[in-house]
């Protein structure tokens, strides 16, 4: 039983919490009993789990080696108000190459929550990959990896220029779409092609000029409203149900 925050493991887990700790060690935790499975279900490497006292350990967990923490060690290094009292310590992972029809691109994502949703999404609508471009949120933020519920460990993803990747991508022969609100049409008036990459883009600013330039159609989400624009995350949602559908 570890009892101490002063403990060398302790001290290690809780710098995870920060983006170099995470990149220095090339690995993040995750928390709770959904996500934990998630990773251990997965072809990723889980490379310890740690459980707080009086908490029960699942028989899917006892393969690992597995670090019994007290309740005061384990309220350190959780990021959640009202912990599980289960924590994994994750290796991180990116694919090698994207395949399949339907690919999602977002350039200057910076919210952890939108992020993570917009993963979820991607993963419940089907689409066969997700490339982060320059200035996105670090995709192993632990608010990013609760928001996606587990899905971080289903969809394929890269970090990538994303200016290289769309030429590759048209060269391949995928159509590519950006959304945004400027010399637009209404994203039904088009029917997707077999081969599709979606970009969406920064909460704030939207897609950087120079990428939405290189896009073959720009499209955007009519308002009915008086709202002036939608959440990143839900204007992807609807895009990327109706790319889903067709």
């Amino acid at each position: 039983m570890i009892t101490s925050i002063q403990n060398t493991k302790v001290k290690q887990w809780s710098k995870m919490k920060k983006k170099k700790e995470r990149t220095e060690t090339g690995m993040f935790l995750v928390e709770g009993f959904h996500l934990v499975q998630e990773a251990v279900q997965s072809e990723w490497t889980v490379e310890e789990i740690i459980v707080q006292d009086g908490v029960e350990i699942p028989n899917w967990a006892r393969v690992y080696q597995i670090h019994d923490v007290t309740d005061n060690v384990f309220q350190h290094i959780a990021d959640t108000k009202t912990p599980q009292g289960i924590a994994a310590v994750v290796h991180q992972r990116q694919a090698n190459q994207l395949n399949g029809n339907k690919l999602l691109l977002m350039d200057a994502v910076q919210d952890p929550g939108n992020l993570g949703t917009i993963i979820r999404t991607a993963d419940a609508a089907g689409f066969d990959g997700i490339v982060l471009g320059e200035g996105t949120v670090d995709l192993f933020n632990d608010k990013v990896v609760r928001a996606t519920q587990g899905s971080i460990f289903h969809v394929p993803i890269v970090q990538q220029d994303l200016p290289t990747k769309i030429k590759e991508l048209q060269e391949a022969g995928y159509q590519v779409w950006a959304s945004t609100l400027e010399e637009s049409v209404t994203y039904t008036e088009l029917q997707p092609p077999k081969r599709i990459a979606l970009i969406v883009g920064n909460e704030g600013a939207g897609i950087s000029s120079t990428i939405v330039e290189l896009a073959d159609e720009k499209v955007r989400i009519p308002i009915y409203g008086q709202a002036e624009s939608l959440n990143v995350s839900v204007a992807t949602g609807v895009l990327l149900y109706y790319l889903a559908t067709r």
